[in-house]
């Protein structure tokens, strides 16, 4: 026998029987079939979510369509292609900025050392992630390094298996006098500002590769914002914030326009279903990213 339900629990539902009880909370569903598919393939819940903006206790605002809704889903799915891309080219650039500087500055192991870090706390944490990183990686790379020296990898090696959280930590528990030297060499902001950029962009990333949901959503990681940012208003946990200092971290400015052209092509592809302010988007957003501090 099969487990029974709790009593603090709704009973499953059917994909009929969802359609019938989104089109009672007054949400209009021209094609049943249509909406019959797309929750076979998108789970109730996730594109529900989708709604939260569109409807007030529980019932959809006059007019609101699945249509609607199921576009503001796939615009979010883009949308999160687009920053990916972005965030990436930051996580492999920081790779090779830290693993560089702690090279040259430490030696091939000086990733090891407690004493070449603030925090030796940090440190020992960070040493546990490495290993539980290394020792279930499947790259051929890190094989290379067990067969042929004993196991010794050097940090730019090790720094390809970190994620893009653990990254971040490591720069953070970085000496002053490194985190600076890579803030100088490479950006034109303080390494204070990119601790926090790290931080905030491995928190976006890690949303976006799990699939989650964009589009109006509150951010609890907020990238520190300098004075300027503040003066036009950008909204900390929203996503245009990330964007914002995520500008700062890609110096080609050829890559940064063509993102923002394509940005530009999505957000007026969906400009019918979408709200701006959802995103933390002013009305000037394209100058914004566009414009060289």
């Amino acid at each position: 026998m099969g487990q029974q339900p709790s009593p603090l629990l709704k009973s499953p539902a059917t994909f009929e029987e969802q359609i019938q009880t989104l089109k009672k909370r007054g949400l209009v569903i021209d094609d049943e079939d249509v909406a019959f598919r797309t929750l076979q393939r998108i789970n109730y819940y996730r594109l529900s979510a989708y709604g939260l903006s569109l409807k007030n206790n529980n019932r959809f605002h006059t007019g609101v369509t699945f249509t609607q809704i199921h576009a503001l889903y796939e615009f979010d799915h883009r949308f999160r292609y687009l920053i990916m891309d972005m965030t990436e080219q930051v996580e492999i650039a920081f790779r090779t900025h830290i693993s560089y500087r702690i090279a040259h500055t430490y030696g091939a192991l000086g990733h090891l050392e407690s004493a070449h870090f603030e925090n030796e706390k940090y440190h020992e944490a960070f040493l546990v992630e490495l290993d539980k990183e290394i020792r279930r990686s499947q790259e051929i790379f890190i094989k290379h390094h067990f067969d042929k020296y004993e196991g010794n990898i050097p940090v730019w090696v090790a720094i390809e298996v970190l994620s893009f959280g653990t990254l971040s930590k490591l720069f953070s528990n970085m000496k002053n006098e490194d985190k600076n030297y890579i803030a100088r060499s490479n950006y034109q902001a303080p390494a204070i500002y990119l601790e926090s950029w790290l931080k905030c962009l491995s928190y976006v990333r890690n949303i976006c590769a799990h699939y989650g949901r964009l589009y109006n959503r509150p951010l609890t990681s907020k990238p520190r914002l300098d004075h300027q940012a503040k003066q036009l208003g950008i909204q900390q946990n929203r996503i245009f914030a990330h964007l914002y200092v995520l500008k700062q971290l890609i110096p080609e400015r050829k890559k940064w326009s063509d993102f923002v052209t394509r940005l530009e092509t999505l957000l007026s592809e969906y400009n019918d279903a979408i709200e701006l302010e959802r995103i933390g988007f002013p009305e000037d957003w394209e100058a914004i990213l566009i414009k060289r501090s």
